[in-house]
């Protein structure tokens, strides 16, 4: 069955907005994220400027956070669960990660204006949030189900992850971006590392003894 394609024209805004999104880097590295490549994404959509403009009544972070939606979009439709499940989970988050970098790369300059501008005072929030966002969608692809604290210390850790891996990518300027793999393998042998450190530290811990008896051993000594 075939899916029912809407013409730009009778789109809502929502539907525009995931619509432009996509557009918006080519022309971002130009014009940076503005009003101008705004224009131009609505001309090649094919819709009048100003209801393009609708879409994104917060400006140009609105714009960003449509654009790194749209690329979380792409990445579920990319991995299915049949391509997860044939993956160890370390593979998992790497391929993750390796392809966002992938699918920014031809706009790389656009992620390097996207970085400064959420890197101002006032866009703290909504780098956290967003950068969280990512790290949560990638969980959840790789199959995470987590309620517990793990659900929250896991994603902690992938967005910190992440983050520094599209800082290194940013300074790589290799086309075959040796240096980023290179960076992110590490840190993931790092987080691995650390993890099977916890199980391990788990897993002894009815084996360590027991404060509360050393404690009242002494206030009760045995004879």
């Amino acid at each position: 069955m075939e899916s029912h394609i809407v013409a730009p024209a009778d789109m809502t805004l929502d539907e525009l907005r995931a619509a432009l999104a996509p557009l918006l880097p080519a022309n971002a590295v130009f014009d940076g994220w503005s009003d101008r490549a705004l224009e131009l994404a609505a001309l090649e959509l094919g819709v009048p400027a100003d209801r393009a403009r609708l879409c994104f009544p917060d400006g140009p972070v609105q714009m960003i956070d449509a654009w790194f939606d749209a690329i979380d979009l792409q990445m579920a439709r990319a991995f299915p669960l049949e391509r997860i499940q044939a993956m160890k989970i370390r593979q998992r988050i790497r391929d993750l990660v390796l392809y966002r970098i992938e699918v920014i790369h031809p706009h790389k300059e656009a992620l390097r204006r996207a970085l400064a501008l959420l890197a101002l005072p006032q866009n703290a929030m909504t780098a956290a949030r967003l950068a969280w966002r990512a790290a949560d969608r990638m969980w959840r692809i790789a199959g995470d189900r987590a309620t517990d604290f793990n659900h929250y210390s896991k994603r902690g850790i992938l967005s910190a992850l992440y983050m520094s891996t599209m800082l290194v990518y940013l300074d790589d300027e290799g086309d075959d971006l040796v240096v980023t793999r290179g960076f992110l393998d590490r840190r993931i042998d790092d987080v691995m590392g650390f993890e099977k450190l916890k199980a391990q530290w788990k897993g002894s811990r009815h084996r360590l003894p027991s404060l509360s008896r050393f404690l009242g051993r002494l206030r009760y000594p045995t004879i």
